[in-house]
């Protein structure tokens, strides 16, 4: 287990954990890090984010991104830039978790994890309650998660 599977600061939604390592508090809200366990298979839905530039920093596992419809893998070491406005998500390939940084410029984003551990929201039974916070948190949900 990594050091964020046993974090009891960091929250769980979906199997993946979350920790916000640098706030937007903290930086004026010029940008907010969180520090991310994703298990294997997971991914998010393709959605966009409005406000916030978004930059992976992967450390471990490895992740098939997919941005306005271009595919790539990012493994350990490697970073992924995905431009405020752009469709795109993402899905951990292999057998083996994923780890990543995630940047967001400007931040505030990172709430919209907290409303999702707070209430362990279930996609899709509670699409209703997932879409009024992520409207709140300037992201559109575009299509479904990769296969």
């Amino acid at each position: 287990m990594t050091e964020l599977e046993n974090d009891t600061d960091a929250i769980e939604w979906l199997g993946v954990r979350y920790k916000t390592i640098l706030s937007p508090e903290q930086t004026g809200g010029a940008m907010s890090i969180v520090d991310s366990w994703s298990p294997a298979g997971s991914g998010p839905p393709r959605h966009i984010h409005e406000k916030e530039d978004e930059t992976f920093v992967m450390l471990s596992g490895t992740c098939k991104v997919w941005i306005d419809g271009q595919e790539t893998l990012a493994g350990p070491g490697e970073s992924v830039f995905i431009p405020r406005g752009t469709n795109h998500t993402f899905k951990v390939v292999g057998e083996k978790p994923s780890r990543h940084l995630v940047i967001l410029t400007p931040g505030g984003f990172e709430g919209f994890f907290a409303d999702m551990a707070r209430g362990q929201l279930r996609i899709p039974e509670d699409m209703p309650a997932i879409e009024e916070s992520a409207r709140r948190h300037h992201l559109s949900f575009t299509g479904p998660p990769l296969d």
